[in-house]
């Protein structure tokens, strides 16, 4: 990815502003926990890009107020990111807690975030656990819910004519939850469900297991290199011909697509997000991130977006006095902002309400590739967890 000086910038505005200050309403804090390393980096790295540059297009604040964030690596490591969690909420005082990319890290850290009166936003999973009978007027998903974007991949699959099908994701919470998602929707036979170690880099095993089971399609969920992996490895093997391979927008994005080339071309995936959906919100922000970064942004950067304009009007709608929880937490659950994706509401759950749209990887006029919005698959989703959260809609 080609480096900004942004990130420089930012952190020396953030060495000013440390000087101590009245908590009330001089600063907003903000803990950013992400994966910058390992082969969920691209994810991590496209998410706290997208979420600088939102600040930097206010001027270095958000809801008028100057930012101070920390920005931390969480190694995709639990034990570590929980000891981040706890200095930012114990030493740091932050506002927000955000950033994070996989269930894996977010699931074990929530409880420690949750049980301190802090808010947490996450800029990518959506984990079914707080969806429901767990759900916490702190917690808030800008992304998805777990299950939304696969769904609408089982939906195709049955346009589509496949009766059977193979399905293979990491071992983790996100993993199975996208499967899951996609035997919701899906009507035909399951032949394999296969689940991998995670950061898992050879699957030359699965392959063969999946080649043996003769479906006629394969879902697969592996994101990061896992994906890129796979793909090359499933292509290699000479499989596209006979079972092409199904995949929600998380690994058939800018990363896979730059690393694949034409071993993703013609293929179909589903996303709440598209760089080519006609609103303006989402035409202002794909032109700031390609002048800022020299790339096309992807659905990651996308979500990490979304999370800054949030918070952005949410602190605008309590005037700054983001000490004032409770008025802070209702006006994020207003989602006062405007959307890269369109029309965005959150459910009683504080999980998006939101549409669901099928993208193309297509060669341009300049030879590249990239996605291409050909048409919306699901309507105003509602996750499938909310009936069962207690809290109401926002009022």
């Amino acid at each position: 990815m080609k480096p900004s000086n942004l990130a420089c910038t930012l952190a020396a505005a953030t060495l000013l502003m440390a000087a101590p200050a009245a908590h009330s309403a001089e600063e907003l804090k903000i803990g950013f926990l992400t994966t910058l390393s390992g082969p969920g980096a691209g994810t991590g790295q496209d998410i706290r890009d997208a979420f600088n540059l939102a600040i930097k297009m206010n001027d270095g604040k958000l809801g008028g107020l100057p930012v101070k964030m920390t920005i931390t690596d969480d190694q995709t490591n639990p034990v570590s990111a929980r000891q981040t969690v706890e200095r930012y909420i114990k030493r740091d005082k932050v506002d927000v807690v955000t950033g994070m990319v996989f269930s894996s890290v977010v699931l074990p850290v929530l409880p420690t975030v949750l049980e301190n009166d802090t808010v947490f936003i996450s800029t990518n999973t959506g984990p079914a656990d707080y969806a429901g009978a767990k759900c916490d007027p702190n917690f808030f998903v800008v992304s998805w819910q777990n299950e939304d974007i696969p769904q609408a991949m089982g939906a195709f699959a049955n346009e589509r004519g496949y009766k059977r099908v193979a399905m293979i994701a990491p071992n983790y919470p996100g993993g199975r939850e996208s499967l899951f998602g996609f035997k919701r929707q899906y009507k035909g036979e399951i032949v394999e469900e296969i689940y991998t170690k995670m950061n898992q880099l050879d699957y030359s095993p699965e392959i063969g297991t999946i080649r043996a089971s003769k479906p006629d399609a394969v879902f697969y969920f592996l994101p990061g290199g896992m994906g890129i992996n796979f793909v090359k490895q499933y292509n290699a093997a000479g499989m596209q011909k006979d079972a092409p391979l199904l995949t929600p927008g998380f690994t058939a994005d800018v990363e896979n697509i730059q690393a694949l080339g034409k071993d993703l071309l013609g293929a179909y995936n589903s996303s709440q997000w598209a760089d080519d959906l006609p609103n303006e919100a989402n035409k202002k922000f794909v032109a700031a991130f390609q002048e800022e970064y020299g790339r096309l942004p992807s659905m990651y950067a996308s979500q990490g977006y979304d999370a800054a304009m949030l918070i952005d009007g949410a602190v605008r709608d309590v005037k700054g006095k983001v000490e004032d929880r409770e008025a802070f937490r209702k006006a994020l659950a207003q989602a006062n902002f405007e959307s890269v994706r369109g029309p965005f509401r959150f459910n009683n759950n504080h999980y998006p309400i939101h549409d669901i749209h099928m993208r193309q990887i297509v060669e341009d006029e300049n030879g590249k590739l990239r996605n291409k919005l050909v048409g919306t698959v699901m309507k105003d989703l509602h996750d499938p967890f909310a009936q069962e959260c207690p809290m109401k809609l926002p009022s």
